[in-house]
């Protein structure tokens, strides 16, 4: 853990799970703020600036999706991880929210250590190690990993974590085929469940904001940076 705690807002309008997860979160060394609906969720984020949100995806007010979408579209999170807690185990759910920015998903009845452990290692898989801190330029789009900027022509444009992510990952080795499998595991990791859909979403809204078709479908086989 850093000097400093890292914090944790936890969102959820069960007092009894606030009180848990606060209670083990606190224990293990992080700062927590709690809030009790979406709403509340989104004014507690603006204030505190966390470095981690927990979303119970159905809140009233607003729910986890709804949150987590609007945090996304606000490039003051671009950096903040977000967790959704759900009951609903379905696989559209899960696409859902990791479409709509998530992080990672953990299920109800939560396990305070199981939780822990997830954020714990979504922590550390964002620390950039030193050959990670490289800008990736090319022609006038420049890609900067420590500060998750992307700017085209002097442009700044604003992308979701994941987007970034996708997009670095593919940018840093121009010209490189990454298949569907190697982009799943080292932009959502090996324990997230995604499908295909996904990694497609994500490449669409990265040609949408950028405006440029930087990224080549190689059919049947992934994608690779070329631009």
């Amino acid at each position: 853990m850093a000097d400093t705690p890292l914090k944790i807002l936890i969102a959820d309008d069960e007092p009894d799970i606030i009180e848990i997860i606060s209670f083990h979160l606190i224990k293990a060394g992080f700062e927590v703020i709690t809030a009790v609906d979406g709403s509340e969720a989104i004014e507690k984020a603006k204030q505190f600036e966390p470095d981690c949100i927990i979303l119970d995806v159905m809140m009233p007010k607003r729910t986890g999706f709804e949150v987590c979408e609007y945090l996304r579209s606000n490039s003051q999170f671009d950096k903040t991880l977000i967790v959704l807690l759900t009951a609903l185990n379905d696989e559209v759910s899960h696409i859902k929210g990791l479409e709509l920015g998530g992080d990672d998903f953990v299920s109800k009845p939560i396990s305070p250590k199981v939780l822990i452990s997830r954020i714990t290692a979504l922590f550390r898989r964002i620390q950039p190690s030193a050959g990670d801190s490289k800008i990736v330029t090319a022609n006038g789009l420049s890609i900067d990993p420590t500060q998750y900027k992307t700017t085209l022509n002097g442009v700044q444009h604003v992308l979701a974590k994941k987007e970034f992510e996708l997009l670095y990952l593919l940018a840093a080795q121009k010209g490189r085929v990454f298949l569907r499998n190697e982009i799943l595991s080292q932009v959502w990791g090996n324990d997230v469940i995604v499908g295909d859909r996904t990694i497609d979403v994500h490449i669409r809204k990265i040609r949408a904001k950028l405006g440029i078709d930087c990224i080549t479908t190689v059919k049947g086989v992934g994608y690779k940076f070329d631009y």
